[in-house]
């Protein structure tokens, strides 16, 4: 096996030195179908071996684009002397790290190909479905994109082991017209982890959520716009998984709390209400599997949840192995790379605000005059928890009932000032997981929540 080749390069492990071996395979695969034609078609495999060395308070990393035994000797030799070089050249030395528990945790999935043909069939029988059942689109668009990366990882003193981590979505755009003539447009993604016929086993399966974005599709033909200042709102739980990700879970990586995000002081401290909870899920959250699940991080460290709002108190910070030890907490195995020439940073793997008690008819029967905003198309956020997100989908909340649909707009707010005024959360957890984190390298991640009743700034037309 592939592994054992790699594990007998753990002779080479220089004494003294945490060192970590990987090698790594990513696959990525684009199809585009624009009103029916094919406009992308495309397969990119990148492989290659990295090495990293702890020594004299520094690494050493290096990497090589040759996925071989071989290529193992190379770069351990290589991260051992760069370390050795920096350690010459470092000033003060950092705080030691201590070692973890070891083991070997075997291959989780299995990467499995699928032909370019049978993507292509798959989504052209999508599209001939959107032809014959939505007759009053202007245009039409499906993409698949599937991805995976498949890690072999081996540690001096952690956990080693063989991880997979293999996603496949479909994503189907309609666009209309709107009945004052602007031109309005919804898109849905479909899947999640595994290979492509894991999460799409037939295109009858995607019939009913295309149907469903049709029919919002339509509803925002008769749109308006919202009025704009600090509204009572219900967010959906995708805008609740963005702000737990790009407005507070970026704040908690303890690398940003050490440039200075507002996590720093804040840490102890009331943050948000007290219905509100927040936590990094490795791989099992409330009973299921996570989106995206991480088993061993790429320093070997054995993943654990990360707690990071209890009770409305901001809690803990997610963490490699050398900001936890300045922190004097145990790592949960936050550190993840992209590719095999990257170095694992501090990551999120799968954040969410934790279900509450309340029935979302019930927190949307409450509102007397306000929205009830769904679909998020884009969005920002700063270190201060500053944040302003596109909302592509919603609707009027009037005397307690959904009204007329809503064109996009926009919310805006500081995530700890608004996160203090949730006062109902709903009983049910909505995860998205087909998008990527793009700090400093590209990683999969997953974000989630449910329905938050709060007060957010709307923006107007």
């Amino acid at each position: 096996m592939i592994e054992d080749l790699f594990k007998e390069k753990t002779a080479l492990f220089a004494d003294g030195c945490r060192t970590e071996l990987r090698a790594q395979e990513n696959q990525q695969t684009k199809i585009v179908l624009s009103n029916g034609i094919i406009t992308a078609n495309s397969s990119v495999c990148a492989s290659g071996v990295n090495a990293r060395v702890y020594k004299n308070g520094v690494y050493g990393f290096s990497s090589t684009a040759e996925y071989s035994a071989a290529a193992a000797d190379l770069v351990l030799k290589a991260a051992t002397e760069n370390a050795e070089f920096l350690g010459k050249h470092a000033g003060k030395k950092s705080a030691a790290i201590p070692a973890f528990s070891a083991g070997y945790f075997p291959v989780n999935k299995i990467v499995e190909p699928t032909t370019q043909k049978d993507y292509i069939d798959f989504i052209q029988a999508l599209d001939s479905y959107i032809v014959k059942q939505c007759p009053n689109i202007k245009s039409r668009g499906i993409a698949v994109s599937a991805d995976s990366m498949d890690k072999i990882i081996y540690t001096s003193d952690g956990y080693s082991g063989h991880h997979t981590s293999p996603r496949s979505y479909i994503y189907v755009t309609l666009e209309a017209e709107h009945k004052d003539g602007t031109p309005i447009e919804l898109f849905k993604a479909i899947g999640g982890f595994g290979n492509f016929f894991d999460t799409h086993r037939a295109p009858e399966d995607c019939f009913s959520e295309i149907d469903a974005l049709y029919k919002k599709l339509m509803d925002k033909r008769e749109g308006v716009y919202a009025e704009a200042g600090v509204k009572t709102v219900v967010l959906g739980g995708d805008l609740a998984g963005m702000i737990a990700h790009e407005a507070v879970g970026h704040t908690v990586e303890a690398d940003l709390v050490k440039m200075g995000s507002v996590a720093g002081p804040n840490l102890g401290k009331i943050v948000a209400s007290p219905l509100v909870n927040l936590t990094d899920f490795a791989h099992t959250a409330f009973g299921k599997a996570a989106p995206l699940p991480v088993f061993v991080d790429d320093e070997g460290i054995l993943a654990d949840d990360a707690i990071l709002i209890k009770d409305g108190v901001l809690s803990g910070y997610m963490n490699d192995r050398e900001s936890a030890a300045e922190f004097g907490v145990k790592p949960a195995g936050n550190a993840r790379a992209w590719g095999f020439s990257d170095e694992p940073i501090i990551r999120m793997r799968n954040t969410a605000v934790l279900p509450g008690k309340d029935k979302l008819d019930d927190i949307i029967a409450s509102v007397d005059d306000g929205y009830y905003l769904l679909d998020t198309n884009n969005g920002e956020a700063d270190l201060t928890g500053e944040f302003m997100f596109g909302v592509c989908m919603g609707y009027e909340i009037k005397h307690g009932k959904l009204g007329r649909a809503l064109m996009d707009t926009t919310v805006t707010g500081i995530a700890f000032d608004m996160l203090k005024t949730v006062d109902m959360v709903s009983d049910s957890v909505h995860w998205s997981s087909s998008g990527f984190c793009g700090k400093k390298q590209w990683i999969p991640v997953g974000m989630g929540g449910p329905e938050l009743r709060c007060k957010i700034t709307v923006g107007g037309r």
